[in-house]
């Protein structure tokens, strides 16, 4: 959790004006992929409860609008691209994995993709451009967004918030934080393993 990526260091380096350009990023396009959003928020969270960054309230208000736009460029961009997008050669960047990975939990999920992929790192990212891709009703789109915009900034900005009340969590941030990056990646492990049975059995 050192270096450029840690989301203590982004934060009182960018402010909040840096976590609102994160979310963006990681929600609409396909290079945010690697953005640390679901520890960023929780450290806001937490920062937030010892009096830094900016008034809770703002960040459950402005927080929402940034994931909501990320998901809206990225929607256009694969209604646009799509299949140029998808039909990239791998690259340190891209890999196929991440488009067929999201491919199958959209498929699977439908509309609710774009709720449950929030809380689902790599597969937030490749999400809105598969259902622009795939041309679901933007009305319907936007409404989904919007859900999982606010769940999830706002849940996860919460909870940070509310145990950086606890003294032991403030003295121990970077264990806190480690602990919500090992928890947004639980989803990504049994996708692997959901992936590894299908392809066994086939």
């Amino acid at each position: 959790m050192t270096g450029f990526l840690d989301p203590t260091h982004l934060i009182n380096t960018f402010g909040l004006i840096g976590i609102m350009a994160i979310l963006f990023a990681e929600t609409g396009l396909l290079v945010g992929f690697f953005l640390p959003g679901d520890s960023l928020l929780f450290t806001a969270g937490l920062l937030v409860a010892g009096g830094l960054v900016a008034p809770l309230w703002v960040l459950l208000l402005l927080l929402p609008v940034a994931a909501v736009a990320g998901n809206l460029v990225g929607y256009w961009i694969g209604r646009k691209a799509g299949p140029a997008v998808f039909d990239r050669p791998d690259s340190r960047l891209f890999k196929a994995e991440y488009v067929t990975r999201s491919r199958d939990f959209f498929d699977r999920n439908g509309a609710r993709t774009i709720v449950l992929a929030r809380f689902v790192p790599v597969v937030r990212t490749f999400a809105t451009v598969m259902a622009g891709a795939s041309r679901m009703d933007f009305r319907r789109y936007l409404l989904f967004s919007v859900i999982g915009g606010v769940a999830w900034t706002a849940g996860v900005t919460l909870m940070g918030f509310w145990l950086g009340q606890i003294a032991f969590v403030r003295d121990h941030v970077e264990l806190f934080v480690l602990g919500v990056v090992a928890l947004s990646l639980v989803p990504v492990a049994l996708e692997a393993v959901r992936g590894r049975r299908r392809s066994s059995r086939a």
